[in-house]
């Protein structure tokens, strides 16, 4: 493993990273904010649903100009081993000089460090052709802005990167190979599963201390990582960026989330497949982000399939952008920690969430709903929305709510959880239907279940500080329940 030296930041060095100042300012500037969408709006103008099908309306694939580029026209060979970074970023340089177009990836193994993705830019992946994404850390120095775990910070690149872009796209049949495995990247979570031994690097005192940082106010220009420490890079990463298109293409083994779109807006997942079963190797995590559409996709993962976040703590207070207007459709979840999740990482609120025709089942996927959360995230979680989803097998529950995800109760910031509504969800086995708990001061509330059958469950299980609980039509085990 390679170590590059730790980086001397000054204040004009910090203002290059992605155009951006860091910490605020000049990124924040970028585009207004979108406007937060307003409880309840969801009831207004056809309800809910309604409301769904003017998002994915909305969130529309862009469109390049008609110029294209080879990366094997810039010296790029597709044997696996030779390194073609130059030859990507001189393809999509030379694109971008002409006002934007098609970067195409030829059939063949293709060996990069990061991509960097600039507007009107359209990566095809061609089928029979794979990128794979170097294993050496020091092939993603220098730093830049990115986000962690819900923390602003310098980090190594992402395997994809953008950053303040426009109409930026991944497309093709081809894959994407992030290469994580037991011998590379995943040991850095400290886990001896995931091939860590003791007496090797791992990322807890680097994860301490970033968050120690965030809690304390340490600019973001002072919250240098990268070479020596060991936070893992997420893999496809559009930070700030607008309409966004990620479709067709296979991504594999991430050192840790797959897809993370970061403060963008207009997102747009579609026919995706993603799979990798290392630590944290969640399929895609929206962050703070307005009107993301994820369809036709399908999820086996090693952590949570779809996470929604919206910042982390203190840190998600400061930059205070919620992630809202989702729609997740048509998409099939097999391996998992959570189906369709939200958190934990939520503290800039979530809301606006759409899930339908649903497909999951896999003994090793936990939880067909899933929301977790504690006093120290604050944010909310509200007008959630399930409907018309099929379950096979869950190896735990059906529905969670978790206030005790981490930290738990008591640390000030209770988070606020209402108007959660699933209708049409029908699960074959599970050991438990629900896990909900609230705090006894901050309790769970508007949560309901309309048409909704359990067949085969060891329990009804856990519901505990939830105030207005509607069950319509819920049968467990062929029997209905209600009250």
């Amino acid at each position: 493993m390679t170590d590059a030296p730790r980086e001397r930041w000054t204040r004009r060095r910090a203002l290059g990273v992605g155009g951006a100042v860091l910490g605020g300012g000049l990124a924040a500037s970028l585009w207004p904010a979108p406007a937060q969408a307003a409880p309840g709006a969801v009831h207004q103008g056809g309800g809910p649903w309604a409301y769904a099908d003017q998002v994915k309306r909305r969130v529309r694939a862009p469109r390049f100009p008609r110029h294209e580029a080879k990366i094997t026209d810039f010296g790029a060979v597709g044997d696996g081993t030779t390194d073609c970074s130059r030859a990507f970023a001189a393809a999509i340089a030379a694109l971008a000089r002409r006002g934007g177009g098609r970067v195409i990836v030829p059939p063949g193994r293709f060996l990069t460090g990061p991509i960097r993705l600039r507007s009107r830019i359209d990566l095809h992946v061609s089928e029979s052709a794979t990128i794979a994404f170097s294993t050496d850390p020091a092939a993603y120095l220098p730093v830049v802005f990115t986000r962690w775990e819900g923390v602003e910070l310098l980090n190594y690149s992402p395997l994809i990167y953008a950053f303040g872009a426009r109409d930026i796209a991944i497309t093709g049949a081809g894959t994407l190979d992030g290469q994580g495995s037991l011998d590379d990247w995943w040991p850095w979570k400290g886990q001896e599963e995931d091939g860590w031994e003791p007496g090797e690097p791992e990322q807890s005192a680097d994860r301490t201390a970033l968050m120690d940082m965030a809690e304390q106010g340490v600019p973001v220009s002072e919250r240098v990582f990268g070479g020596g420490h060991f936070l893992r890079p997420n893999m496809i990463q559009p930070y700030r960026c607008r309409n966004v298109l990620i479709e067709g293409v296979t991504i594999l083994n991430s050192p840790m989330w797959h897809i993370h779109p970061v403060l963008s807006q207009g997102v747009l997942i579609k026919d995706v497949t993603v799979i990798g079963h290392g630590p944290n190797n969640d399929g895609c995590n929206p962050e703070s982000c307005t009107d993301v559409v994820i369809t036709g996709c399908t999820f086996d993962t090693g952590d949570d399939c779809i996470a929604i976040k919206a910042g982390r703590n203190a840190d998600g207070r400061r930059v205070n952008v919620p992630s809202q207007n989702i729609v997740v459709d048509d998409c099939d979840f097999r391996d998992g920690h959570g189906g369709l999740t939200m958190g934990s990482e939520m503290t800039g609120g979530i809301s606006h969430v759409f899930g339908r025709n649903l497909r999951m089942s896999s003994p090793n996927l936990n939880t067909c709903l899933r929301f977790k959360t504690n006093s120290l995230r604050g944010g909310y979680i509200r007008d959630v929305y399930l409907r018309d989803t099929e379950v096979g097998v869950l190896a735990v529950s059906a529905f969670q709510i978790d206030f005790f995800y981490e930290e738990g109760p008591g640390r000030g910031f209770n988070p606020l959880v209402e108007g959660i509504h699933v209708e049409n969800l029908h699960v074959d086995t599970a050991r438990q239907v629900f896990d909900l708990r609230g705090y006894p001061d901050d309790p769970i509330r508007d949560v309901s279940l309309t048409h909704c059958s359990f067949d085969d469950v060891e329990t009804v299980g856990r519901i505990v500080d939830v105030e207005g609980l509607v069950l319509t039509d819920v049968t467990v085990n062929g029997e209905p329940i209600g009250g």
